[in-house]
């Protein structure tokens, strides 16, 4: 039997970072998986977690560590299917270098994504954005810094793990009129600064400490901002925004949320969706799609100028092969 150690150490410090080029984020999040999976493993075979072998991570067990997510830990199907590909990831590791562990492997592969309900999707409107750039105090240096993390976040459409990586180099000096941005995939995007983006950036980066750390944000300790920390300070103002606009109290207020403001005003702006999958950086046209869910009577209607070809209805004639004749005649 294979050693669970070796290999999973093999897989998350050498394959996903060198082989695969997976970003700091992708790698903790398969490592936060496997910590809980091995901790539910060992528990479930009844032996400590460092004597793990490969084997003890069969389908059963595998199984029932997903049903233990939904149900003893709370969690969403998204984030069991987050946990179920991290195996999976593992896995395709595993096959090529230790061959004795195909046939376990191939099971594995054949275990489905679970399908679960689609939520409407949260938003702030134009008066609650606007009410959220506002809230910080721009009086002192936490404020300067978060109006203008706030200002870039919803700007150029940021995921918070885009927001925190930005470096120095990453916005254009002295002009602040573009970002570059790596996102999911190491897909890098140059997106424009508007006026005011600009004007909030400049202000933090006049009073911006001088550090060896080169993150364009930085923390209380003069560390990167971190996705917990900002994750706070966002909490921190919607609560502010929330007293001169009460709609905010009804809206659960993370970062993605700005982010999805972000693409429904590209997509009021331009009318064109393809627009707003190039400005968030997605991989594929349906992952943004999602958004013209939103509203769908008024995005139909940005959608009516495009028109399909007029193609004429097609049959077969002269069908001689005995099958296609049954199909031509169903």
């Amino acid at each position: 039997m294979t050693q669970l150690a070796t290999p999973l150490a093999t897989f998350l410090r050498e394959h996903l970072p060198r082989d695969r080029g997976a970003s700091r984020h992708t790698v903790e999040s398969y490592a936060t998986s496997f910590r809980l999976f091995a901790a539910f493993a060992a528990n479930r075979h009844g032996i400590r977690p460092c004597t793990l072998e490969v084997g003890h991570l069969d389908v059963d067990t595998i199984l029932a560590f997903l049903d233990h997510i939904e149900t003893e830990r709370g969690n969403g199907v998204g984030t069991r299917n987050v946990r179920l590909a991290a195996i999976k990831s593992f896995f395709r590791f595993i096959e090529f270098r230790h061959p004795d562990h195909l046939d376990m492997a191939a099971r594995v592969h054949a275990i489905p994504q679970k399908k679960g309900d689609v939520p409407a999707l949260s938003y702030l409107d134009r008066g609650e954005v606007n009410a959220l750039l506002k809230a910080p105090d721009v009086a002192t240096r936490s404020g300067t810094r978060d109006r203008a993390m706030l200002c870039l976040t919803y700007n150029a459409g940021l995921r918070v793990s885009e927001l925190v990586g930005l470096g120095l180099d990453d916005v254009r000096m002295p002009q602040l009129d573009e970002v570059r941005v790596t996102g999911k995939g190491r897909r890098a995007r140059v997106l424009p600064l508007w006026k005011q983006t600009a004007g909030a950036l400049g202000a933090w980066l006049c009073i911006r400490p001088e550090t060896p750390d080169r993150h364009l944000f930085l923390n209380a300790m003069g560390g990167g901002m971190t996705r917990r920390g900002f994750a706070k300070r966002l909490a921190l103002h919607a609560a502010t925004a929330a007293r001169t606009q009460p709609s905010i109290t009804r809206r659960k207020v993370t970062p993605h949320v700005l982010r999805h403001a972000c693409a429904l005003n590209i997509l009021e702006a331009t009318g064109d969706i393809r627009k707003v999958s190039l400005w968030l950086g997605h991989q594929s046209l349906q992952t943004t799609e999602v958004y013209l869910r939103t509203d769908p009577a008024e995005k139909l209607e940005m959608l009516s100028e495009w028109h399909s070809p007029g193609l004429g209805k097609g049959r077969f004639t002269g069908v001689k092969d005995e099958l296609m004749a049954m199909l031509a005649n169903v």
